[in-house]
This record gives C-alpha cells, structure tokens and sequence, in this order.
C-alpha cells in the first residue's frame, strides 16, 4: 500500500481507503463487516470513511465496536454532519456541529476523528458560523482537520475568503470513469489551495468492475439486487452504459490487472487525489482493490478508456 498526504495536512493517507455507506452497519451482515474493516487494516488501508447519517448512526457504532482496541495511532477516522438525524436534528450550525460530532464520538468509541467533514453545503446557516465552529472543535481538540462533501465552486472559494479560521484539507467528490465532473473546476481550485480529493464511488457502485453484463440478470450476491444497497446503482444500470463498460475489459486484459484495478488506478493518476474510498462485502473485494494502489499502467490505456465512455460519462448526479 501507498500513501498520500492530504492537501495541508500532516496526515497520510492511504490510496486506497474503506467506506461504510450502504454497507456496515446497514447492507452486510455483521460478522463480514467486522471481517472486512479488520482485512483492511491488515492490507494497510488506514482511512476508514463513514457519517453520522449512513444508517442514522448505525455505521459509526460498528465501526467504534470493531475498532475498541486497535492502537488509535495506526489508523485515520473521518465521519460526516449535514443529513437529518431526527426531525429537528440537521445542517452545519454551531449548535449542530458540537451535538453532532460528540454523539458521532461516543458510537465510535474515541475521543477525536481524524477529520470532519461537512456532507454537503448548508445554505440556512452562515457559512461563517459553520467555519467558526468547526474551528472550535478543532481547538477543543476533538477534530484534528476539516473537509467538505460535494460543495461547489463558489462554496469553496466562499469558506477560502472567511478570515480567522481552519482552513479545509480534503474534498470529497464523486469521481471515477464515468462521472467526471471535479476536474473541470474543483479539483483546479483544490489544488491551488492545499485541499485533496479523497474520492467516493471510484468503481460507480461496481459497475466499472464490469460484472454486470447488458441484458443480462444480475449476479447474484451483488449491490444491485440487495435491498438495502441498490438505491442509487440504477443511474448506472442502464444498458448503454454496461455496454461501454465492456470495452474497458480489453484495455485492461492489456495492462494485466482487472477492471476494478484499472477503475482505481484511473482516479489514482490524478495527483490531487489523496485516496479513493472503496465498499466492500467480501474480503476478495478488499483484496483486489487494495492492489490497485501503485500500479503503473500505460497512459494509453487510460485514453483509449476516456474514448471508450465519453458518449455515457456524467449521467445524473447520485448521492452519497
């Protein structure tokens, strides 16, 4: 395993890191929860990636269970505020942000997360009152960095001009073969202002490990026919995208690796890319994965890839 640093920070990060969205705590039973986070801390996946809301808290706790014991040192946490906790329990104001991060502390069981990160922009609180307390909690000593989900543009230059207060190291954006969108803009910015990307859906919900077929059931065993993780996969299901995908098959027969390594050694090529966040069910999944980090593939390839799913690239936005 490689590791990267995260934007101004003094963190090193992983290439490859492990999510909880859709998964523990909510998708995959118990035992192979605990399973995979274990195998990837053996692999030397250090950034485990989780939020308050991925099932309304349920993630964290299993994460603070399996992780009770493990030296605090050999590890990074990140966690997430925004989504509704409750009917009356949402948003980035000050009053949330101290509530949320302390009930998001005591289910994973430490005293401090790596780094916190606003899951989306709030538009019903100033931005200055979210900054300032973020600040805070990092003063308190319970946060060590901050970062953001899917802000935009103007939301990143608009946290850059308010004075006084923590700056943001990580950006954490859908980014992979088939949604393109950071480049253009926000990761240009980012990189002129000390913020990595530690990018989520790097594999587009498994669809660019290419195991599902057009017109074809799907596998079983897989996020698209579980209840409980298939709620977002459907903007990639559709069969002019599955068709696409199979080009790549070739291109990575070619480089000598599979279809889920060459996904992630795409997004690993851009160097302002710390980390890109993988789920995983199974450990084989965790396996192979981890080995895309380091991988040296022919830039050729990657732009025989980029032809091959330009027609289907960026469909509409899903959410993490």
């Amino acid at each position: 395993m490689r590791y990267r640093q995260i934007g101004a920070s003094a963190l090193k990060v992983s290439e490859i890191s492990l999510g909880s969205w859709l998964t523990y705590g909510v998708g995959v039973e118990r035992a192979r929860s605990i399973a995979c986070v274990r195998r990837a801390l053996d692999l030397g996946i250090n950034l485990i990636d989780t939020a308050n809301v991925y099932g309304k808290g349920a993630a964290e706790s299993l994460l603070g269970e399996v992780l009770a014991g493990v030296p605090r040192d050999s590890y990074l946490l990140a966690t997430k505020l925004f989504a509704p906790m409750s009917a009356t329990d949402r948003g980035l104001s000050r009053v949330q942000v101290f509530k949320q991060l302390d009930a998001s502390l005591k289910r994973l069981r430490t005293d401090y997360v790596d780094l916190y990160q606003c899951h989306r922009y709030d538009t019903e609180t100033p931005l200055e009152e979210t900054m300032t307390a973020l600040s805070d909690v990092v003063k308190e000593g319970k946060v060590r960095y901050i970062g953001f989900s899917e802000w935009s543009p103007q939301n990143i230059a608009d946290s850059l001009a308010v004075e006084d207060v923590e700056r943001f190291v990580s950006s954490q954006p859908q980014y992979s073969l088939l949604w393109r969108r950071p480049e253009e803009k926000i990761i240009p910015l980012c990189k002129a202002n000390g913020i990595s990307q530690i990018v989520w859906s790097p594999l587009a919900q498994g669809v660019l490990s290419g195991k599902y077929l057009p017109e074809a059931p799907m596998p079983p065993n897989t996020r698209a026919v579980s209840a409980e993780m298939n709620g977002f996969i459907s903007n990639w299901m559709r069969p002019e995208i599955l068709r696409a995908v199979q080009q790549l098959k070739p291109l990575a027969r070619e480089a000598g690796i599979t279809m889920s390594q060459f996904a992630l050694a795409w997004v690993l090529r851009e160097s302002n890319v710390a980390s890109a966040i993988v789920g995983a069910s199974r450990l084989e999944q965790l396996d192979e994965n981890a080995a895309s980090s380091g991988l040296n593939v022919d830039p050729a390839l990657f732009a025989r890839a980029e032809v091959a799913l330009a027609a289907v690239a960026q469909p509409v936005r899903a959410a993490s």
